[in-house]
């Protein structure tokens, strides 16, 4: 896979599938602002690129629901990715907003 505008030149093997972990919010609900400290490890991520096996279920663009520490950090241009193996993917998360 080359490197064309927001996805990276990193083509997982097998099934295996690279997530581009979501940033949690900087604030609650209420309005409390968090300090970097005080965030969770983000769970939900979109997925920037799948394997070559045939029978993943997830497919480019994907949200995802993943285990808090699954997978293998990778960073590269600066932007950190998850390449974890597809069966530590939980669930796909749907938008219901645009019905």
């Amino acid at each position: 896979m080359s490197s064309n505008g927001n996805r990276p030149a990193i083509e997982p093997l097998g099934s295996r599938v690279l997530v581009q972990p979501l940033e949690q919010e900087d604030r609650t609900r209420s309005g409390i602002f968090l300090p970097e400290t005080a965030k969770e490890k983000p769970q939900i991520g979109r997925v920037v690129a799948v394997g070559d096996d045939e029978d993943i279920a997830v497919k480019l663009d994907d949200k995802v629901l993943f285990a808090k520490y699954s997978g293998t950090e990778v960073s590269y241009d600066g932007i950190n990715y998850l390449l974890m193996d597809v069966s530590d993917v939980l669930a796909r998360v749907v938008d219901n907003s645009k019905n």
